[in-house]
């Protein structure tokens, strides 16, 4: 197993204050101050508008009448190859052979 730590990369000493004289010299993000973070508060308490309306724009597209089954299926490479040749789906028009090959 590897940890996140030893994925790292490493810096020299030099290195990190380099970079943290660089961010302590950034004019638009300055660090904030223990009395800020203090008063600060989680952004669906400071903006609770906001908030709903991003929670309520999550999942994607909206839900499908007749949505989809997920299934995990093995074709011949040569099969696949032929319908991603045509574009882009590719995987609609499996499911439409697929549908007129059993009547529907």
């Amino acid at each position: 197993m590897t940890r996140i730590a030893d994925s790292v990369m490493k810096i020299s000493d030099a290195e990190e204050a380099k970079i943290q004289r660089q961010i302590a010299s950034d004019p638009d993000a300055p660090e904030a101050t223990d009395e800020q973070l203090a008063k600060a508060k989680p952004f669906a308490e400071a903006l609770p508008e906001l908030a709903e309306s991003i929670r309520k724009n999550l999942g994607g597209r909206p839900k499908s009448d007749n949505p989809k089954v997920a299934v995990s299926i093995r074709l011949d490479p040569e099969v696949v190859d032929a319908f991603k040749a045509k574009g882009e789906g590719w995987q609609s028009r499996i499911n439409e052979t697929l549908r007129k090959a059993v009547g529907l």
